[in-house]
């Protein structure tokens, strides 16, 4: 499977996605990644990677102009399936229709809870004990699609939106590549709006935080 990456920053989900396909057995390879800040270092990552990376600044073009120039770029190089990794612009519903089915991203929060910006900040300013990460389906609404897999850390006594999501981060690196592997191979469908994972297991026991005091 060749996968595009779009990137908007430093690009470290995208760096745990080039470290996965640089595994000769691994099923997807990174075809191009694609930026709409040219001073992305992201790009730098996939350039070091030899991936080809391309600058496509948002700035004085309409979103149709971006998108379209972005959609040409993904056919030259024969991408079959995106990943949002760290984009931070809003596609429109034309492009995200273009993609159905066929396009990711990985969300800082436990979704539904957290949706949009800030996401490590509003988990703080609630008081959840648990935070964590999703990689969902994109659609037209945001951060609202199809849920296919979540990886939850504890939030700990004295965190900021800072500390949290640097432990969130790690659960990130860990999850994206897997759920790429899972596509690449067949394994997951949609239906009815929901998704099954072939050969899934679901995770034992019950994650608590706090627990009890000694």
């Amino acid at each position: 499977m060749r996968a595009g990456v779009l990137i908007s920053g430093r690009g470290s989900n995208l760096q745990a996605l080039l470290d996965a396909c640089a595994d000769p057995a691994f099923p997807a390879r990174i075809a191009c990644v694609i930026s709409n800040r040219p001073d992305a270092a992201g790009l730098e990552r996939a350039g070091r990677a030899g991936v080809p990376a391309i600058a496509i600044d948002h700035r004085g073009r309409s979103r149709a102009e971006f998108e379209r120039e972005v959609g040409t770029v993904l056919a030259r190089h024969g991408v079959d399936f995106v990943c949002l990794a760290g984009f931070m612009r809003i596609l429109t519903a034309d492009f995200v229709l273009r993609w159905q089915g066929r396009i990711i991203n990985i969300h800082p929060s436990l979704l539904p809870a957290f949706k949009g910006a800030d996401a490590h900040g509003q988990a703080i300013a609630a008081g959840v004990r648990l935070s964590g990460c999703t990689v969902h389906y994109v659609v037209p609404e945001m951060d609202a699609g199809p849920i296919i897999a979540q990886a939850a850390v504890p939030v700990e006594a004295g965190d900021d939106a800072a500390s949290l999501a640097e432990r969130v981060l790690g659960a990130e690196h860990r999850l994206y590549p897997m759920v790429l592997r899972w596509i690449a191979e067949g394994r997951i469908a949609l239906r009815d709006g929901r998704v099954e994972i072939s050969g899934a297991r679901t995770a034992g026991g019950m994650l608590v935080n706090p627990i009890e005091p000694t």
